[in-house]
């Protein structure tokens, strides 16, 4: 099945329990903290809907039906990068904005699957609930969201170490019919307007921990699930025009309180092993899909941004100064970067058994460098823009009085573009690099990935260290302290003129 927006829109009214500012949001395609960003999801599957896009962003499954190329299983180079394809032009349509939109989690779910073998040597039961997941949530065209980490709480100490043994979602009991669970975890991004919740633990686990080594897969509305949302950005933002991607993009983060859910045994795919938790991102694919789709994201999102420095450029008119042309080239350079990472991703990535994986090194390698290079370009924004972002109308309702508008008209100029395309743009400008919801995808952008010595870690396994030392030593054996002794003692005799 391939969803409309309507339908998404009307899946979301289905009684889950989501808590802002003290009371339960009845219904979140209405609600003004949330309704922009999930219309903006409808948008999406819309889209995905649209005839003239069916080739760009769906395929044929094994039963003939059609599925959204986030499900899609490349079983080559030239399938990932037509999958890619399809991720790309969705994601342009919030410009990056959205770190948890539908392609995320479905990418690791993938992954996931492509790593059948992996769990078959677990249990083969839990490998078959895993393979009739994947098909049902691609079958049915779901939005998932997922937790994969606990609280933070006591950070010296792990999950069965805390003071509350239920403060991180573990099982509390279990009878023939599946799971019980009790506990939080976090941070559900998107699961306000999300179907089902993919529930896990990527973090590394100590012996104790194993009541919170789980992995399973449950609707939103599940009896007992409880969504503790974060302050609403676009509750703050009632006008497009002068939060354009506030009002339309925030996401939401939430923390998910299971209040003794229960969880049916076709729904879990791992329980009470510590090792299968890592195992089924890094043994299986899904750590690579659910990171390369991260990264085209990202790359879409960079695109953006330069696109806002150079435009900023031209709204004060100093594109053609030598010292600004100079921070263009520097920031187009470092988006071309990450271009040049998702294709090398690609082209050096290998077959693993019937479906092509792109390249952990370059992915691991791309991580790492992002996660210090969008500071880097928030604040060549900033650095570009001057006080052109700060100093704007208080709101889009001053061009509602003839004379205010008039003055804004006198003071807001530019060579390049009138008073209201200025104001506009600026806007802009600042709800992506200095508004609370910006400050809130700096942090993101910075730990999405997991924290810095994470993402070195797995850069620094994966790196190619032998060929490396190799060519090292290939280069010291070619001469020796011997021969170079030697043939200070017996120089060569010059021919005399």
């Amino acid at each position: 099945m391939i969803k409309t927006g309507e339908q998404h829109l009307a899946s979301l009214r289905d009684g889950r329990e989501i808590y802002l500012d003290g009371e339960r949001v009845a219904d979140v395609t209405v609600h003004p903290a949330y309704r922009g960003a999930v219309a903006s999801i409808g948008h999406m599957f819309d889209f995905q809907s649209a005839p003239e896009n069916r080739e760009l962003m769906t395929f044929e499954t094994e039963t003939g039906t059609r599925a959204n190329r986030i499900w899609q299983l490349p079983a080559s180079y030239d399938e990932l990068v037509v999958r890619r394809k399809g991720l790309e032009a969705w994601t342009e349509l919030h410009a990056g904005f959205m770190g948890r939109a539908p392609d995320h989690v479905a990418s690791c779910i993938s992954g996931m699957f492509m790593g059948l073998d992996v769990f078959e040597a677990y249990d083969p039961a839990r490998a078959k609930a895993l393979a009739d997941y994947y098909r049902h949530a691609r079958d049915n065209d779901l939005y998932l969201t997922y937790v994969i980490i606990n609280p933070q709480a006591d950070r010296s100490k792990s999950a069965a170490q805390q003071a509350d043994p239920y403060l991180t979602a573990g099982v509390v009991d279990r009878d023939a019919a599946g799971l019980t669970i009790r506990g939080a975890k976090m941070l559900a991004t998107g699961g306000i307007m999300a179907n089902e919740v993919f529930v896990t633990c990527i973090q590394p686990l100590q012996a104790g921990d194993e009541k919170y080594a789980l992995s399973f897969a449950i609707p939103m509305n599940t009896k007992g699930l409880k969504i503790l949302s974060r302050k609403s950005y676009e509750a703050a933002a009632p006008s497009v025009f002068d939060n354009p991607l506030a009002s339309r993009f925030d996401e939401n983060d939430a923390v998910l309180y299971f209040d003794d859910v229960k969880v049916p045994w076709d729904r879990v795919f791992i329980a009470d092993n510590i090792e299968m938790c890592q195992k089924q991102f890094h043994a299986t694919p899904a750590h690579v899909y659910q990171n390369y789709q991260a990264q085209i994201r990202l790359a879409v999102k960079l695109r953006f941004l330069v696109g806002i420095a150079h435009r900023t450029a031209e709204i004060n008119g100093i594109v053609g100064f030598p010292q600004v042309r100079e921070m263009l080239g520097q920031l187009s350079a470092e988006a071309s970067m990450v271009d040049a990472f998702v294709v090398a991703m690609e082209t050096k990535g290998l077959q693993r058994g019937r479906y092509f994986v792109p390249d952990r090194q370059m992915l691991y390698a791309a991580q790492t460098l992002t996660q210090q290079l969008y500071a880097k370009v928030i604040n060549t924004l900033r650095e570009l823009a001057g006080g052109g972002m700060i100093m704007l109308p208080s709101s889009v309702k001053d061009f509602g009085n003839p004379e205010i508008a008039g003055l804004i008209g006198k003071t807001q100029q530019s060579p390049a573009a009138g008073a209201v395309d200025r104001v506009k743009f600026y806007k802009m400008a600042w709800d992506a690099v200095g508004s609370e919801f910006a400050s809130r995808h700096a942090q993101y952008e910075m730990f999405y990935a997991g924290a810095t010595f994470v993402t070195k870690g797995h850069a620094f396994r994966t790196y190619d260290w032998k060929a490396a030392t190799a060519l090292l030593d290939r280069m010291l054996s070619s001469y020796d302290l011997a021969d170079e002794l030697a043939a200070q003692a017996n120089p060569p005799s010059r021919a005399v003129a």
